[in-house]
């Protein structure tokens, strides 16, 4: 007698979970990934022109608007750590970190309600920016920065796009903690009609007594 095969499992990633995957959730990545396109596009020419025409260390604005030069200007620098210069020579970490933010964004984006928007914006920004910084890291080994305010640290394209990216998150959480609220308190009995309520129904009974 011949030994009972044992039943075939089905995959979890066959190709018609795949297809299925796709098929609804094509238009969730597409956005983000032109999210991604237009910032991380904007953030590298900007960075190429800077490289191109800007001595590294040296500051730069139209003649036309010389007059910012003490409160915006255009620098050259690079840095080999987080966002807006902290935690130099951490590129190696940051770029390990970068790869695990962005896999992690696209891993969570279907997780994420379409209602939710401001959510999805939000993670589109802080892909964008993870993804920008990245290609610079794996290039060059450094992040090259430009946009210098004040006496702000220096920063770019990229990394705005990440500081956007939290602070829409967090004024999205505000705003549905806030509309919760407001719906918790418009269901929620009314102490005075109640107290009204009983005190009616106790003329009610001293009548009938």
């Amino acid at each position: 007698m011949d030994a009972p095969k044992p039943a075939k499992q089905t995959g979890q990633f066959n190709l018609e979970s795949i297809a299925n995957f796709i098929k609804n959730y094509w238009t969730d990545y597409l956005i983000t990934f032109l999210i991604a396109a237009v910032i991380v596009g904007a953030d590298q020419w900007a960075k190429v022109l800077v490289r191109a025409n800007v001595p590294l260390g040296g500051d730069w604005l139209p003649k036309g608007l010389a007059w910012l030069m003490p409160y915006a200007r255009i620098r050259y620098w690079y840095n080999s750590g987080a966002a807006f210069g902290i935690f130099q020579n951490g590129n190696l970490v940051f770029t390990i970190l970068a790869i695990i933010v962005a896999c992690a964004i696209l891993y969570f984006l279907p997780r994420t309600s379409r209602k939710d928007w401001w959510l999805r914006l939000a993670l589109g920004l802080q892909f964008s920016g993870a993804v920008g910084n990245l290609v610079d890291r794996l290039q060059f080994g450094h992040v090259t920065d430009w946009i210098s305010v004040g006496n702000f640290a220096i920063f770019n394209i990229a990394d705005a796009s990440i500081s956007v990216g939290v602070a829409v998150l967090v004024l999205g959480v505000w705003i549905n903690e806030m509309a919760d609220k407001r719906r918790l308190a418009a269901t929620a009995p009314d102490p005075a009609a109640s107290h009204e309520e009983v005190h009616v129904s106790n003329e009610d009974e001293g009548k009938s007594e």
